[in-house]
């Protein structure tokens, strides 16, 4: 068989395709694998009786049941789940928005395949451009997104040692290397894979940056503000209308509904549906139809702050415990846990790489990522990169305390050389 260069580049294994591989797999291999790699969000029982509820309400209604099952959505989203969504954040955060700033996509995994390759690759005029990523390791899923080779630039993070066997990634500010090449700046926050949550001032200082270069400056929010707020310290939300911000339903506990929304100015969001038309033809119904209520009476805030919040905090807090009681003695750090749902672990001078280790964890029936799959558009060759791993807590504690046990274990044998 043979393939274009499109086929070639997206049929080839990667980072993204091995974590999606062994999470689709590992339960038919092994009945008792403890997942901890994925970001599948924690079952909270609180907010899958509101989704039940919705869907019951729903498939009572005929007329509501055909809208749901029976229809096209447009490639923009349904209008009135576009008008609730700008109208919420208009209302909450004072942000000039009506639905022509909304764009709905299919997950916002398909949001960013269109938004950065509609910035970034091969210019018209020859030239290429790429989307920098000014503090790395970020999400692995960017990775191979780019249609074209060398998508993406990044700048190496200053490293800040903490207290309690802590450390915490910051943004090199003096050494962000952007260029007439940038196209676009793009962060995580909370960041995807170590729960760093940038501060108001770090967000304030990148916005300068990218007006002043004139590009946009993208805001991956799956995890973040103002939903489902899966973040641990003080931050605000942040858009204008040089920014892009992503947002998902997953993380509340929908990841099957595969529901992005994207937050940007008119024209934006006009290149983003057109593209979105061709590559989609249409969004798919059920994510909106389920939360549109949510957002046009505000309950999404308070479902967020008094239950998603909290449960991830608890179980942040609890699983870094863990570790440090099972790795004492250890030369590990665990990056400040701010968001998200994963742990970052750094095991320094580890004499065996993260993939020898993630390949052993999952002999024994624990998944979890890599660390070096994460460090996207970093070419040089840091040690640091091999030495650090994600783990997900957003299973049931029993799973987690046992896969804590299990990669303990694993890393005490390796530090002795086992």
């Amino acid at each position: 068989m043979k393939l274009s260069a499109f086929g070639e580049k997206f049929s080839a294994r990667s980072g993204a395709v091995e974590l999606m591989d062994d999470l689709g797999n590992a339960l038919l291999e092994n009945p008792n694998a403890i997942l901890m790699g994925g970001g599948n969000p924690g079952q909270i029982p609180e907010m899958e009786e509101v989704f039940q509820q919705r869907l019951q309400t729903m498939l009572d209604s005929p007329e509501q049941r055909h809208n749901l099952l029976g229809r096209y959505q447009s490639p923009q989203g349904e209008k009135s789940f576009r008008q609730e969504m700008a109208g919420f954040l208009k209302k909450q955060f004072g942000w000039d928005l009506s639905e022509h700033n909304i764009g709905i996509s299919n997950g916002s995994q398909s949001a960013f395949f269109i938004l950065y390759n509609l910035f970034a690759g091969k210019m018209s005029d020859g030239s290429h451009r790429t989307i920098h990523l000014p503090l790395s390791p970020e999400y692995l899923g960017y990775a191979d997104i780019g249609t074209s080779d060398n998508f993406f630039s990044a700048t190496a993070p200053n490293i800040e040692l903490l207290d309690d066997q802590e450390f915490k990634y910051r943004v090199n500010f003096k050494d962000l290397a952007l260029n007439q090449d940038s196209a676009a700046l793009c962060v995580s926050r909370p960041t995807n894979p170590t729960g760093n949550v940038l501060t108001d001032s770090e967000i304030a200082h990148l916005d300068a940056i990218a007006k002043q270069q004139d590009i946009p400056f993208i805001i991956d929010g799956a995890y973040g503000l103002p939903f489902p707020n899966i973040i641990f310290n003080d931050a605000q939300p942040h858009w204008n209308e040089n920014t892009i911000l992503v947002l998902s339903l997953s993380k509340l506990g929908l990841p099957g509904v595969r529901t992005g929304i994207i937050v940007a100015r008119e024209e934006i969001i006009q290149a983003y549906n057109n593209s979105n038309t061709v590559i989609n033809l249409a969004c798919g119904t059920l994510g909106p139809a389920i939360c549109q209520p949510l957002f046009a009476n505000n309950q999404i805030t308070a479902l967020s702050n008094q239950y998603i919040t909290p449960f991830y905090k608890h179980r942040s807090r609890q699983t870094a415990q863990w570790f440090r009681q099972s790795l004492a003695g250890t030369p590990f750090r665990i990056h400040k846990p701010e968001g998200a749902i994963f742990l970052w672990l750094w095991f320094k001078d580890l004499p065996i790489d993260s993939k020898t280790l993630y390949q052993r964890l999952k002999k024994r029936g624990v998944i979890v990522v890599p660390g070096h799959n994460f460090f996207v558009g970093l070419n040089e060759q840091w040690q640091h990169k091999h030495e650090c791993i994600r783990v997900s807590y957003a299973a049931d504690e029993k799973s987690v305390r046992q896969g804590v046990t299990i990669i303990a274990e694993e890393v005490k044998r390796a530090y002795q050389g086992d």
